[in-house]
C-alpha cells in the first residue's frame, strides 16, 4: 500500500507499507522517479567535457557530467543527447551506452542511464532557466585525478567517467 505525501517535479514522495522478505511489515519512505540519463562526451584528444553545475543540496558548485530527468515515456538515449547539446552545446556522432544504475536504492527508485559520447561537435547550449552551469573541457588524466582527490564527488560522474575510460 502506498501514500502519496507530495508530488513536486522531482517525484513522488509517500509512504510505502511493505512486508520485508523475513515477515515483518514496516512502513518505508520512499521517492518515486522517472529516471534520468547521464553522459560523458569525450574528445578525439581523449579530454572530457564536464559541468561545474549549482546544487543547492550540495552546498554550491560541483562538477558533474550532463544529465537530466527522463520526460514521461521518453527514451533514455534520446535523454541523454537532449541533456547534451542543452548543457554543453555538444551533439554526439556516436553514443554508447555503458550501464544503468540505482542512485541511492535506500529510498527512491530513480535509476540513470549511463552513456558515452564521442565524435562531438558544436552547437549553442540551451541550459534550462533555473540551471546554472559552466562548461569545462579537461584532460582525461586530470579528471581522473580529480575523481582520486574527492574533488568530483557525484556518484553518476564518477560511474560513467570510470566506465567510459576503461
Amino acid at each position: 500500500m502506498r501514500r502519496s505525501i507530495h508530488r513536486g517535479r522531482v517525484g513522488d514522495f509517500g509512504i510505502e507499507t511493505v512486508t520485508l522478505p523475513n515477515g515483518i511489515t514496516v512502513e518505508l519512505e520512499i521517492l518515486k522517479h522517472p529516471g534520468a540519463s547521464a553522459v560523458v562526451p569525450v574528445h578525439v584528444d581523449g579530454s572530457i567535457t564536464l559541468i561545474r553545475q549549482y546544487r543547492h543540496a550540495a552546498g554550491g558548485m560541483i562538477y558533474e557530467v550532463p544529465a537530466g530527468k527522463l520526460e514521461p515515456g521518453e527514451d533514455p538515449r534520446l535523454c541523454a543527447v537532449r541533456e547534451l547539446t542543452e548543457e554543453t552545446g555538444l551533439v554526439a556522432g556516436n553514443l554508447r551506452h555503458l550501464t544503468t544504475i540505482f542512485t541511492t536504492p535506500g529510498f527512491t527508485d530513480e535509476v540513470i542511464h549511463l552513456y558515452v559520447a564521442t565524435d562531438l561537435t558544436e552547437v549553442a547550449a540551451r541550459p534550462e532557466a533555473d540551471e546554472v552551469i559552466e562548461r569545462v573541457n579537461l584532460p582525461k588524466e586530470q579528471v581522473l585525478a580529480m575523481i582520486r582527490s574527492g574533488e568530483i564527488t557525484d556518484a553518476k560522474s564518477i560511474c560513467a567517467v570510470l566506465l567510459a575510460v576503461m
